[in-house]
């Protein structure tokens, strides 16, 4: 048997997902918040990136990678700087996850937004 202390936290944290709607509520929430960057970053097409993950829904996560094609780095920079949680991979992939948990759809407009005025 676990120690009661330890459980404490466990508890809280399904309180948490019971008042998000449950599982199904947050992977459809994931989908949609990846779909609509997705989406952003289709709009506006640049020459400055590429998305690099499946398009299909059933074959990612809530994260794209995104391929900088240059200055990448310096561009990961710039996000982090605007206070964008990201991760950067070598030589040139920044990886975003809207989790649904805590993201909204007005963050995902704000790091394309973001992405976007990167020269």
């Amino acid at each position: 048997n676990p120690p009661i202390l330890s459980l404490a936290p466990l508890r809280s944290s399904f309180a948490i997902f019971d008042e998000a709607g449950g599982m199904s509520a947050l992977r459809e929430k994931s989908v949609q918040l990846t779909g609509y960057l997705q989406f952003l970053l289709d709009r506006a097409p640049s020459k400055l990136y590429t998305v690099i993950t499946p398009r299909e829904p059933t074959e990612r996560g809530c994260q794209l990678s995104i391929l900088a094609h240059e200055h990448p780095k310096e561009l990961f920079a710039n996000l982090e700087a605007a206070g964008v949680k990201c991760d950067f991979r070598e030589p040139n992939v920044i990886r975003a996850a809207p989790a649904p948990l805590y993201n909204t759809f007005h963050e995902v407009w704000r790091f394309a937004d973001l992405l976007a005025q990167h020269q």
